[in-house]
């Protein structure tokens, strides 16, 4: 065989990318499928158990037997336990459109995952941020157990502050940014005893869960970013940009409370940024301090209280339980009364 007849690097290439592709397309319709079969599995038994006179026992009754039957006919998978997540599957989404639209989407672990979910809101959030950014069945359960929503929700404090894409489709900043912020993929153990610096370099060695915890939309820029005037140089110890909401984001590093010359420092870096950095097409530069404890008379009295492009938020090095972060928005929202009246009776 001469040299011309053998196949090129590009051809062997495209032959394989051309069968990947259709082979994952294949498995997202068989999976698609299934969920839906799953859903639908879920309305056929609700619908029966409705014909049962005492439900409760007929029901259990009905999974049992039907669990037995399809593991005859069809093989494992059919377990008592995952006939009842068929049923509950279809309980938490009755509306078929939901099914077909977002949960269809994802794979069954995804949704055994969801589901599970208590809060209808929290439910709905994660549904349709893991279609949109395909996030993996560990990031998902990640961000449960991290109380992702949640974390979001406690930080919206700033409603106003908009980032405007087109009249028609608005972004909020507040959507972006959590309080607190958990990094307990550091593995740094407690009681904690280590210098910002060293925290700031292992967020950028662990860059991926870092830009996961951060949320969507950010790439890394820089680690100690120099910005220089005509007589001076200053350090910023992370920057981002974050191509949904159009903008730099500045990260100050604090291992301590929250201090004014904290914020002073980022006022200063924000509009430092704005003038040297920013180009003509991009929204106004966002800083952020993240501090292990917020000094509310700070948060009250100083810039960060009036700036719109300014905020504090704290971050744990451990994952909190449910109990702890509900005391922390609890402190959150106390604050956030305690300084609205402050502002109030001022006006």
């Amino acid at each position: 065989m001469s040299a011309t007849n053998v196949p090129t690097a590009s051809l062997i290439q495209d032959v394989v990318e051309i069968l990947l592709l259709a082979r994952q397309k294949a498995y997202s319709a068989v999976n698609s499928e299934m969920v839906i079969a799953y859903w639908k599995m879920g309305r056929r038994i609700v619908e029966e158990e409705q014909h049962g006179e005492q439900k409760a026992a007929y029901g259990e009754a009905i999974l049992k037997t039907l669990s037995v039957a399809l593991t005859a006919e069809l093989g494992k998978g059919f377990s008592y336990a995952n006939i009842r997540n068929f049923r509950q599957f279809y309980l938490t989404y009755p509306d078929e459109s939901i099914c077909y639209a977002v949960c269809s989407k994802l794979s069954w672990s995804h949704n055994r995952l969801i589901m599970r979910i208590e809060n209808p809101e929290a439910r709905k959030y994660y549904l349709k941020e893991c279609a949109d950014q395909m996030w993996s069945t560990r990031t998902l359960e990640r961000n449960i157990n991290s109380h992702y929503y949640q974390r979001l929700i406690s930080s919206q404090t700033k409603s106003e502050i908009l980032i405007h894409k087109q009249d028609s489709d608005k972004i909020f900043a507040k959507d972006f940014i959590k309080d607190p912020y958990v990094f307990e993929f550091l593995n740094i153990p407690e009681p904690v005893n280590v210098l910002e610096q060293d925290i700031e370099k292992a967020l950028i060695g662990n860059l991926q869960q870092f830009l996961l915890e951060l949320g969507k939309g950010f790439s890394f820029v820089g680690r100690q970013f120099r910005i220089s005037t005509e007589t001076s140089h200053f350090y910023i110890d992370l920057v981002f940009y974050n191509y949904l909401l159009k903008c730099f984001i500045l990260f100050d590093l604090k291992t301590g409370k929250l201090t004014h010359q904290d914020t002073g420092q980022m006022d200063m870096y924000i509009r430092m940024f704005d003038d040297l950095k920013k180009q003509a097409d991009d929204n106004p530069t966002i800083g952020i301090i993240l501090c292990t404890e917020k000094d509310e008379t700070v948060v009250k009295y100083s810039i960060l209280n009036d700036s719109k492009q300014l905020f504090a938020t704290k971050y744990m090095l451990y994952l909190p339980t449910e109990e702890e972060l509900i005391a922390e928005v609890e402190r959150e929202r106390r604050a956030l009364e305690i300084q609205m009246k402050g502002d109030k009776q001022l006006k």
